[in-house]
């Protein structure tokens, strides 16, 4: 009994070191992809809600916001990564890019010093102060970006920052589709 106490931590080694490269060999073959994480609301209407406009603090609810696709894109100050996709949703606003936003669990003032400084490229930014929509979308951290349909209903989830690349592969063939242009992916 002893000496397998020996080999233990060997044994533990060796099991740890088979995972991490059967994960990287997904990784690699492209079966698996570490930022898809499954969503409940995929294919689902978005949450009912209400919560405050960023900018002056009107009430806004969902029916405000359907009526045509669009991203939902979800961000806060605090959160590095959005600093780095915000350039590209700029770009994607000056393409005509529908972008709906949520300023979660952030300081509002802060919120609005950066789309002043950094440029708005969203047609309304929801406050959610308390994380309560964030909570309902199942949002796991910022920035995550939905693709909503004219109907309401999520047709897409992602997690981490929008850029070209992303673009292209997950949102782009998707939009196509959803306006009728193209195969489903």
């Amino acid at each position: 009994m002893q000496r397998l106490k020996l080999f233990l931590p060997l044994l533990i080694f060796a099991l740890l070191a088979a995972m991490f490269f059967g994960v990287e060999r997904r990784v690699l073959n492209g079966d698996y992809t570490p930022t898809d994480l499954p969503s409940a609301l995929v294919d689902k209407p978005l949450p009912e809600f209400s919560e405050p406009a960023l900018d002056d603090g009107r009430l806004i609810d969902k029916a405000q916001i359907v009526g045509e696709l669009f991203l939902l894109n979800v961000w806060a100050t605090w959160c590095p990564t959005c600093h780095f996709e915000h350039p590209f949703l700029m770009k994607l606003a000056e393409q005509g890019v529908n972008i709906v936003s949520i300023d979660y669990k952030d300081d509002a003032e802060a919120a609005k010093r950066w789309l002043v400084q950094k440029g708005d490229p969203y047609t309304v930014t929801l406050f959610d102060e308390d994380g309560s929509l964030g909570l309902d979308l199942g949002v796991t951290g910022a920035p995550e970006t939905y693709l909503v349909d004219a109907s309401g209903t999520v047709r897409f989830r992602y997690q981490g920052a929008l850029e070209q690349g992303v673009w292209d592969k997950e949102f782009a063939p998707r939009i196509a589709e959803l306006n009728g242009q193209g195969p489903k992916q």
